[in-house]
């Protein structure tokens, strides 16, 4: 008799495939749990966690009346989750590719790739398998903040964007050598954007949190977080409207003369603050990529040059400082050699003749004569000339505090030639930079100081809450205040009818200062073609106020034979100075308030 369906057998064959099925469920837990639980962890952890980044924003640099000359701008990187794409959002594609400014068909050419080739040693033989998903792929790099809220209101599934900042300079060239950029890849690559990055980059933040399948984070599974700390801002001393002044003269400087390269510097004397810095040839910021290696030099700072006449400055001042001579002390400027230490020495060819050869100083420093210059350095010595020159400043690093500085060259005694002592007075036989020559007629305009020249006046924080000033700094006294005075006089000298820049003058103002004239040296031989012109002084004499130099390197004259300072770099110091004149209020000096001028030498 048959006991029906349900027999023993198939009884016991149901539950032994029941218990087999949860015995295969036990074991795979316990294999997920406990034998594989710690690397299954760590998946599950590298999946669902995630670092998500906060962009700290970088200071902005801005000049002393607070114009803004680098800032950064928050903009949106745009990418599109191809795996994600939904079919119903297609009809909003086009939009999307008019908001993005890009060509419909590339767009939708980054929609519908879902799979891009494995790189080597990506593991394609253990997924058997020679192509990945594409989980990212970018459509913008530099979306603004209003674009992107029209892309997030089309509600694409898939499109999304991640918030950073951008580097932007208002101004495009303005001040270009100072303020140097920051690059593509976010990195400080010249100027105060590199010298001064401490400051100027910030914190990044970040936070740990969770996400979700679709990728969405789970904010309340956030465990730590840092906030960004955004950077300080940099207030210099830089002033726009010079700074443009001086851009535009350069402008005209090379159109008028075609130099190699060629330097226009402003300064305050009181303080050593510089007011504008200037370079033939320069780039846009905003371009820098387009721009060679030669535009981005700040050539002020970083390429040197024999100063020429300008360097007459530093023997007539020490002469005077030391009480060797006096300003109507006379000197045979007819000699072709004179004795120094028992031998006699050649002295240097003069530029242009004298009607009257023997020259008290006053007349060598207003005629400019080589051999009048020799002459005080040799009664200074090796030893005091070469200790003159580097309390001027020369042969060693300013100071300045916009990176890229080099020290020049002066070699100590010990490595002179028996020409080195009537060369070097003249302006041979040594090198310096721009800045540095600049910095050693600002001696004279301070009352004696060499002043380290500035551009940083002020860090502020993210608030605009001030964290450090910077304030004047004397690298030392050179000479005492009385030289000083005496030499403002003699250079007042230089920019009149008597002196070698008539063309610098500027009437009821006491322009100071010297021309320069230097021959180049090309293949180890000075050139008689090629030289580089300068005019470095300041105004007014008695109670300085500005220094400018303007340094044009290899200009050329038509139909003239040198490019001499007085013709290619005096009238540009005398175009900036009138318009100096009008911007910064500067009163004109009358007999009343000029004081007298001593002018007999001092010690310090």
């Amino acid at each position: 008799m048959s006991k029906g369906f349900a027999s023993n057998y198939r009884i016991w064959l149901l539950a032994a495939v029941v218990f087999l099925c949860f015995g295969c469920v036990g074991a795979r837990l316990v294999f997920l749990h406990v034998i594989d639980r710690d690397k299954l962890v760590r998946y599950i952890d590298k999946a669902r966690r995630q670092i998500i980044p906060d962009k700290a924003r970088r200071g902005d640099i801005v000049d002393a009346r607070g114009n803004v000359l680098a800032a950064s701008h928050s903009q949106v990187v745009v990418g599109v989750d191809p795996q994600v794409l939904r079919k119903e959002d297609e009809a909003k594609w086009p939009e999307l590719a008019r908001l993005l400014d890009m060509p419909f068909a590339e767009l939708q050419k980054i929609f519908t790739t879902k799979t891009k080739p494995l790189a080597q040693g990506e593991g394609a033989a253990e997924a058997g398998d020679d192509e990945r998903d594409i989980r990212w792929a970018k459509l913008s790099e530099n979306t603004s903040e209003e674009v992107f809220e029209k892309i997030t209101a089309l509600k694409i599934k898939g499109v999304y964007g991640d918030r950073t900042y951008c580097r932007a300079y208002p101004h495009n060239q303005l001040a270009a050598h100072i303020i140097g950029y920051v690059n593509k890849e976010g990195t400080p690559a010249a100027g105060l954007e590199r010298f001064a990055d401490f400051y100027l980059r910030g914190q990044d933040g970040w936070r740990e949190s969770e996400k979700d399948g679709r990728q969405r984070e789970m904010a309340q599974f956030r465990t730590r977080e840092v906030p960004a700390a955004n950077g300080f801002s940099l207030v210099l001393s830089i002033d726009s409207a010079i700074q443009h002044m001086v851009e535009v003269e350069l402008e005209e400087v090379v159109k008028k003369f075609s130099p190699e390269k060629a330097t226009i510097i402003v300064s305050d004397p009181r303080t050593g603050f510089v007011l504008a810095m200037a370079n033939y040839p320069t780039f846009n910021l905003n371009e820098f990529s387009k721009a060679d290696m030669a535009a981005q030099r700040n050539i002020a700072v970083c390429d040197q040059l024999e100063p020429g006449s300008t360097f007459k400055i530093v023997a007539a001042s020490g002469a005077l400082n030391e009480g060797i001579v006096s300003p109507e002390s006379h000197f045979d400027c007819s000699l072709s050699s004179v004795d120094y230490k028992g031998k006699p020495r050649s002295l240097p060819r003069e530029a242009h003749p004298f009607e009257h050869p023997v020259l008290s100083v006053s007349e060598i420093v207003a005629h400019s004569s080589n051999k009048g210059a020799a002459q005080l350095g040799m009664l200074l010595g090796d030893q005091r000339m070469y200790d003159y020159a580097r309390k001027f400043g020369f042969g060693e690093k300013t100071g300045f505090s916009g990176g890229g500085e080099i020290d020049g060259e002066l070699a100590p005694p010990s490595k002179w030639d028996g020409l080195t002592i009537t060369r070097m007075p003249m302006g041979q036989s040594i090198a310096a930079t721009p800045l540095q020559i600049h910095c050693a007629m600002g001696v004279i305009a301070s009352g004696g100081l060499l002043m380290r020249p500035q551009i940083i006046r002020e860090v502020r924080d993210a608030r605009g809450e001030r964290v450090y000033r910077f304030d004047a700094v004397s690298r030392g006294r050179v000479i005492t205040e009385h030289t000083a005075e005496t030499m403002s006089y003699l250079l007042t000298k230089v920019a009149s009818s008597e002196g070698t820049a008539v063309q610098a003058a500027i009437p009821n103002f006491e322009v100071a200062g010297k021309t320069g004239t230097a021959q180049k040296l090309i293949g180890g031989h000075y050139s008689s073609t090629h030289h580089v012109g300068s005019f470095v002084g300041f105004f007014p004499a008695s109670r300085p106020q500005i220094v400018i130099s303007v340094i044009v390197d290899d200009g050329h004259i038509p139909g003239a034979s040198m490019a001499s300072g007085a013709l290619v770099a005096a009238p540009s110091f005398r175009r900036i100075g009138e318009q100096l004149i009008q911007y910064l209020d500067i009163k004109p000096v009358t007999a009343v308030n000029r004081p007298l001028l001593a002018l007999g030498g001092g010690h310090l």
